[in-house]
């Protein structure tokens, strides 16, 4: 890792047994980052209870590990050689979806498609949802329940449950599931929450991105 201290950061021996962590340290012991993927026993509970805040002013889970090798607990490691993603911003996020739409995604068309309907690409479509009158072009994720219409769906746009989209058009996006989006002209690089609704109610603006957390409602 060329900065590793926007990250948690290990020292280990040559058997890979842990010898100390420090989170985002001004100074690191090393260039090897924490990838934020733990599987911990009972005795972690034991070891947050006995931490204080750090420096920043909170609880740090690498300091509770410490804790557990310093109380000669047996903590390994594995160190990740292929690629990784830290999804702690909005891009990192859209990031991480493209890679995995772009890697993984296979075309599937399970639910119900009309003959107005245009699918192109890898498109994966769930048992019961819906498409009408609509384009997706992938690599696109459509999950269950969902009912697309008079629409277009672009690339690298995932698609939560029972989510509604009216008469919009999305691309390079992460819809959580239940959010009901109309009359959008253009959402891009936006992730919504789940349970959001954005309805431009005005059709005066020609391009949006946004980032909004469960429950939120926009009206444009």
């Amino acid at each position: 890792m060329r900065d590793p201290t926007l990250f948690g950061v290990a020292e280990v021996d040559k058997n890979g047994a842990l010898l100390h962590l420090v989170e985002k340290p001004k100074k690191p012991k090393s260039d090897l980052a924490i990838v934020g993927v733990y599987l911990f026993n009972k005795h972690v509970h034991a070891a947050i209870r006995n931490i204080k805040p750090s420096w920043r002013g909170e609880l740090e889970i690498t300091d509770a590990i410490q804790n557990m090798i310093d109380n000669h607990r047996k903590v390994g490691s594995y160190i990740l050689t292929g690629w990784w993603l830290d999804t702690g911003k909005k891009d990192d996020m859209l990031e991480a979806n493209r890679v995995v739409l772009d890697d993984l995604l296979k075309r599937e068309v399970c639910g119900n498609v009309d003959a107005e309907s245009n699918i192109a690409g890898r498109v994966e479509i769930r048992r019961g949802a819906e498409v009408i009158n609509s384009k997706i072009r992938g690599p696109v994720s459509i999950a269950e329940g969902c009912r697309i219409q008079n629409s277009f769906i672009g690339p690298f746009t995932s698609v939560g449950e029972g989510t509604v989209i009216e008469d919009s058009a999305i691309e390079h996006s992460v819809i959580l599931g239940g959010c009901h989006i109309k009359n959008v002209d253009r959402l891009t690089d936006s992730i919504i929450g789940r349970a959001c609704k954005v309805v431009n109610a005005e059709g005066n603006f020609r391009h949006k991105k946004l980032f909004l957390g469960d429950d939120a409602v926009v009206e444009l």
